[in-house]
């Protein structure tokens, strides 16, 4: 299996809300991409590092990032020795490629023929998470039908949230049978939000490459929220979801804040 771990964000949002804050208290970390942020005693994506270093299972570790943060990710990989750092080649929020096509070139430009591991370069887990146990479940789904597909999801906090996430609908099999985005609370009945951590089936990873055949002249945003493409392969191959308490995803000072508290504490 290999891992992609995405993480060619500019992150507009963070950076706009240093800008903005008066204390002072975090201004060291401007220009900082969010999966090199400082959580506990180590990188955000370097908790990542940590996991995946007990799974024997994955061979390999792709990130993908841009032009602009390309290097401070090649001293950070310098460490890990399964590491390997792609640059997409943009400058700027505005030139993004978008998640699912990033993800492509990951594939394409290492010619990736496997079970592969997706996941955010700015999200973590509550400590209930395990990697092992999610690739574990993975395994015996592999065993039944080797198209089979594994996501995780988390209960919504309120109602609210349903129009901040992705939301999953299953069946009693644990089976995905719908995916919105961000839909309103009376849309859906179901409060399982998607966080951005996939594992494809080796049956799967072609399909990337013909969605985005599919979407090459439609809005860049239903190329970039990862989402979209689980949304449209759903009813191509089978997909299972994998239950967690809940998750961290950085996109602004707030939640940062909130996950450094979190893993100061664990």
């Amino acid at each position: 299996m290999k891992a992609i771990i995405l993480a060619a964000g500019y992150g507009t949002r963070f950076n706009r809300d240093l800008q903005n804050d008066t204390s002072g208290v975090f201004k060291h970390l401007y220009g900082i991409p969010k999966p090199l942020l400082p959580v506990g005693n180590q990188a955000l994506i370097s908790h990542w590092m940590a996991a995946i270093d007990k799974i024997n299972c994955i061979d390999a570790v792709f990130v993908i990032t841009n032009d602009l943060y390309y290097v401070k990710f090649e001293d950070w990989a310098k460490e890990f020795r399964l590491v390997k750092v792609l640059n997409d080649g943009t400058r700027s929020n505005e030139e993004r490629l978008g998640a699912i096509a990033c993800l492509q070139l990951v594939i394409t430009q290492f010619n990736i023929n496997d079970n592969v591991l997706v996941l955010g370069g700015d999200t973590l887990f509550y400590e209930d998470f395990s990697l092992s146990g999610v690739l574990a479940q993975f395994a015996e789904l592999q065993k039944i039908n080797c198209d089979s597909n594994l996501v995780l999801s988390y209960r919504c906090k309120d109602e609210a949230e349903t129009t901040k996430f992705g939301i999953l609908e299953i069946d009693e099999k644990f089976q995905v049978t719908a995916f919105k985005e961000k839909p309103s609370s009376t849309e859906t009945t179901s409060r399982r939000a998607c966080p951005c951590f996939y594992i494809y089936s080796k049956s799967t990873i072609p399909l990337i490459a013909k969605f985005l055949q599919e979407k090459q002249n439609s809005p860049l945003e239903e190329k970039d929220a990862p989402g979209n493409f689980l949304c449209w392969v759903h009813s191509r191959k089978p997909v299972f979801v994998h239950h967690v308490c809940g998750r961290f995803d950085v996109g602004n000072l707030p939640s940062y804040i909130d996950c450094t508290r979190y893993f100061q504490k664990c």
